[in-house]
């Protein structure tokens, strides 16, 4: 079991930050799709998810062949690409999860419940109304040039591995 959190202050710090770091972690799972099959059909298990203030990885399966899924992850991360086709794709999909949190009134109370209680938080129409006023890719790159120059790592490994 593998587990790194890559957090960065530059999340938290607009809702358009917010909307395309989910962006980019949407787009760095579908790219990763195709090559990481093969893991997947060894029992290999990985999750991308777009954290509160960063990326968590989280990596688990058999230990021979841990480290070489990981480092697919690392790899497409670092030499991160996308084509304005996906990009369009992933801001239509993404448009559609944040209208689905707002149109539920659990969901909603509980952001809006977490807004007044979290000091610096954005709200999910917030993030829905930039997302809605449109992103650019020239934005998304920047923003990615910009996260990965400003992270801090925490990880934890478990199981048989050696350091």
């Amino acid at each position: 079991y593998v587990r790194f959190h890559l957090i960065s202050p530059l999340i938290q710090q607009s809702a358009e930050n917010i909307v395309l770091f989910d962006t980019f972690v949407n787009i760095l799972s579908h790219n990763l799709g195709e090559p990481a099959y093969e893991a997947d059909v060894a029992q290999l298990e990985y999750k991308l998810v777009a954290g509160e203030y960063g990326l968590i990885i989280r990596v688990k399966g058999f230990n021979h062949k841990l480290p070489l899924l990981f480092q697919l992850i690392i790899d497409y991360l670092s030499d991160f690409s996308f084509t304005p086709a996906v990009f369009e794709m992933i801001t239509e999909q993404l448009k559609k999860t944040y209208y689905n949190i707002l149109i539920k009134p659990e969901t909603l109370a509980k952001d809006v419940r977490l807004l007044i209680l979290e000091h610096g938080r954005w709200s999910m129409i917030d993030k829905y109304q930039t997302l809605m006023k449109g992103l650019s890719i020239e934005a998304l790159s920047a923003f990615v040039t910009a996260f990965k120059s400003q992270l801090f790592v925490e990880g934890l490994v478990q199981g048989n591995f050696n350091s």
